[in-house]
């Protein structure tokens, strides 16, 4: 197609530009990330030709990539930053956009940005478009070096479009349970599953890796803005040495993404049509040929944790639409996080690690450097150099999160009218793909399906991943501390992969060991002393106490454990026929205790849940809230899960989660509304509602309100009136409600509780409660 038969509305590629800080260098400046963004903005104008102040003026879209200290939910700017990072960049070029967006986090955003908008100039929704990314790592850490430190805190008026995280999917409650929360250490669970499927041995994985990386340290070395530039050949890669430490089996440094860099880069986008009108010299232009933006099913869904299925089709797809093939393409970059990022996409295509025409134009992450989120927009301002000289074709693809996310382009002078490309219909067959069911509490004998032993400077730590032999589930696993086997398992001569382990559940996350010998739960029974509640038999009655009167009777791991050992021990007593559960001093229970968590400890519940209690099943003898004072969060929670419930006149009780950033999650999402009418339950749970002692009574949440001071007198009465029948027929009614409570049809319901019933028949306390009646005495119940 030759320039005149380009529709005006083709979208191309007029300008780039990338800028560099370097610590250390004679002419460091400290600029922040807004800084290095803004300088690599005006370079890319210059690059353009365009007349700067007419392109200003007409530029209608400004996009910053996400740094990379807004890329977790909790801060990493110790040195501040913009609050309006577009605007920031915007002011200081001299532009006002109609439109500034901060994206979301994610490697691939670069490209996706600029699939985005090219579809926008093509629908005539836009005419000038910039992207712009910066990064000042290398500072902010080099800063803590100084006394004297730079500011990188600024406001910026303007209206900000700002799309969040955009971490759904790879952050789960079992990656935070296993320590999973870096990329490194979950690239590396990647990597040894591609061993296994390809059946590599441990070398034979290392002397991949290293031949596919040894050609990416030659282009850094020619590249000045690179942050490593010595080369390296492929052993010099993978043996651990001094400055080559292990991070995550089997991934030494080197290997590793390099974040500490002070980098920015610029992509400025415009009609075909504005950029003739601008002045732009045709020769400068590039079009895009091909683009496709895919994602991945979560990671421990995937069937084959060592593949990239949805990347392969995103190249694939991005070369249908530009006609062309992968012998076709001249330049390639290939995101390089991690060596499995390029290897599964080489896998996929059919394309040798080793091609010589190099899978990298930058040096990739672990030698130019990885600026966060801003990678692929370095990545294209050199395909658009090279392809711009030589007249080829050249591809990014652009990788985000866990192999989570990917967006390609192909780029060339060749003048090409744009074409949507079918990504939508393509993820699609994607995401109705076969899965594979993650066991979030797994138990029994399995087999490794991958590993890795992370090593911080504090000592080894293993992660296991697994498929259990039953059912074939997947699991994640930390090792069994009590069974030293595991770590000599995965480090030891013998390949780990495929070995069998036994996998246990507990509350702070999966458990492995060689054997089930260190799972061996040893018989219910009350301690000698307990830290955090007091126990007292009265009687026939168990009165429990939350004793942690400083926090209002919140409660930690190390509480909810004594509780869960309480409660065993409670159920499994014969002589113990109902429980009564209260707390120290003038309140019941404020629930989570939101300063453990706060202080960097692992939060979590035992598998029974919040306070031994909440996810309990075949609850069979009686427990009764003495609810003394407030009652808020996990504490309503524990009243909910309760049997029966007195509360003092001048409690409150709610469930105030979402004023602190948190969900009912221990059960209040679920009771609460089974409870109370849902308008209350909503109230409730979406605004903080909370409730007196009366409206509770009122609304069926506590069966009586006890005087000031009472509650627990009051709890005690109804614990006799309880004890005071047929234990037998006690727990016999209340299975009979949880087998009914599920099934809707009321004759089905009685006809699933009589299930429980014949137990009456052969019951001591049956016979016993018949012949008191008839002799007219008192009954002398046994129990069975």
């Amino acid at each position: 197609m030759s320039e005149q038969q380009v529709p005006l509305s083709t979208p191309v590629v007029v300008g780039v530009g990338q800028a560099v800080d370097p610590v250390g260098d004679p002419g460091y400046r400290a600029l922040s990330p807004v800084d290095l963004g803004a300088e690599a903005a005006r370079a890319a104008l210059a690059d353009s030709g365009a007349d700067a102040d007419a392109a200003l003026a007409a530029l209608g879209t400004l996009v910053v990539t996400r740094t990379f200290a807004d890329s977790i939910p909790t801060s990493m700017a110790p040195l501040g930053r913009s609050d309006n990072p577009p605007r920031s960049v915007a002011q200081r070029i001299g532009a006002d956009p109609s439109r500034a967006i901060y994206d979301a986090t994610g490697g691939q955003t670069p490209q996706a940005l600029v699939r985005e908008l090219c579809q926008d100039i093509a629908a005539g929704r836009e005419e000038v478009a910039l992207i712009v990314s910066g990064e000042a790592i290398s500072t902010e850490r080099h800063a803590r070096t100084l006394d004297e430190k730079p500011s990188f805190a600024e406001h910026a008026e303007g209206a900000m479009e700002d799309r969040g995280l955009g971490l759904s999917g790879m952050v789960t409650r079992h990656h935070v349970e296993h320590g999973l929360i870096d990329t490194t250490s979950q690239y590396a669970l990647f990597e040894h599953a591609r061993r296994a499927r390809l059946g590599l041995t441990r070398e034979e994985l290392a002397r991949q890796m290293g031949e596919v990386f040894a050609p990416f340290t030659h282009v850094a070395a020619q590249n000045p803005l690179a942050a490593d530039r010595e080369e390296h050949a492929p052993e010099e890669l993978t043996t651990v040495a001094d400055g080559n430490r292990m991070i995550a089996d089997p991934y030494p440094r080197r290997l590793v993404a390099r974040d500490q860099v002070n980098l920015g880069a610029a992509v400025l986008l415009m009609s075909y049509g504005k950029a003739l009108e601008l002045g732009v010299d045709p020769s400068r232009l590039v079009f895009l040929h091909g683009t496709s933006s895919l994602r991945e099913l979560p990671s421990f869904e995937r069937p084959d944790l060592g593949a990239n299925p949805a990347a392969v089709a995103a190249v694939e797809h991005a070369l249908e639409i530009a006609g062309t093939g992968i012998d076709d393409v001249r330049w390639w970059d290939l995101y390089s996080c991690y060596p499995i990022a390029v290897l599964a996409v080489c896998d996929g295509l059919g394309l040798s690690p080793q091609d010589p025409r190099g899978l990298t134009v930058t040096g990739g992450l672990p030698y130019f450097g990885g600026p966060g989120n801003g990678y692929s927009l370095h990545a294209i301002a050199e395909v658009v150099q090279r392809v711009r000289a030589d007249g080829t074709k050249g591809l990014v693809g652009a990788n985000g999160g866990l192999l989570s996310k990917y967006a390609v382009g192909v780029y060339s002078t060749e003048p090409r009218a744009w074409r949507d490309d079918d990504s939508a219909r393509l993820q699609g067959e994607l995401d109705a793909g076969p899965r594979v069911e993650l066991a979030g509490r797994a138990d029994g004998w399995a087999r490794i399906e991958t590993y890795t032993v992370l090593h911080p400077r504090t000592g080894p730590k293993p992660v296991v991943v697994g498929r259990l032999e039953a059912d074939g589930r997947r699991f994640v696993a930390l090792p069994e501390r009590s069974d030293p086997g595991i770590v000599a398992l995965l480090d030891g001569e013998a390949d780990p992969l495929g070995q069998r382990v036994y996998v246990h559940g507990k509350g702070q996350g999966n458990r492995v060991a060689t054997t089930p010998a260190p799972f061996a739960k040893q018989p219910p029974a009350f301690r000698e002393t307990y830290e955090f509640i007091r126990v007292e038999r009265r009687g026939r009655v168990l009165e429990i106490t939350l004793d942690r009167p400083d926090s209002r009777n919140a409660l930690h791991p190390p509480a909810h454990e004594e509780l869960e050992g309480v409660l065993d021990a409670y159920l499994a007593d014969p002589e113990l026929w109902a429980a009564i559960i209260t707390g120290a001093g003038d309140g019941f229970c404020a629930g989570n205790d939101l300063a453990y968590t706060a202080s960097g400890a692992q939060p979590y519940f035992p598998r029974t849940g919040f306070a031994g209690l909440t996810s309990r099943k075949d609850v069979h003898k009686p427990i009764i809230a003495a609810v003394n004072g407030h009652a808020v969060g996990g504490g309503l929670e524990i009243v909910l899960a309760c049997h029966l419930a007195v509360a003092d006149e001048r409690a409150r009780l709610g469930v105030p989660e979402v004023g602190v950033g948190l969900v009912a999650a221990a059960g209040g999402l679920v009771r609460l509304p089974r409870t109370v009418p849902r308008k209350v339950a909503n109230e409730m749970l979406l605004a903080g509602r909370r409730l007196t002692a009366a409206e509770a009574h009122e609304l069926g949440v506590v069966n009586e309100v006890a005087p000031a001071g009472g509650a627990l007198e009051a709890a005690r009465a109804m614990a006799e009136r309880v004890v005071a029948g047929s234990p037998s027929s006690v727990r016999l009614s209340l299975r009979a409600m949880d087998l009914a409570e599920d099934v809707p049809d009321t004759v089905d319901a009685i006809t699933r509780a009589e299930e429980v019933l014949d137990d009456l028949l052969v019951s001591a306390d049956t016979w016993e409660g018949v012949m008191a009646f008839v002799e007219k005495r008192t009954p002398e119940w046994k129990g069975y």
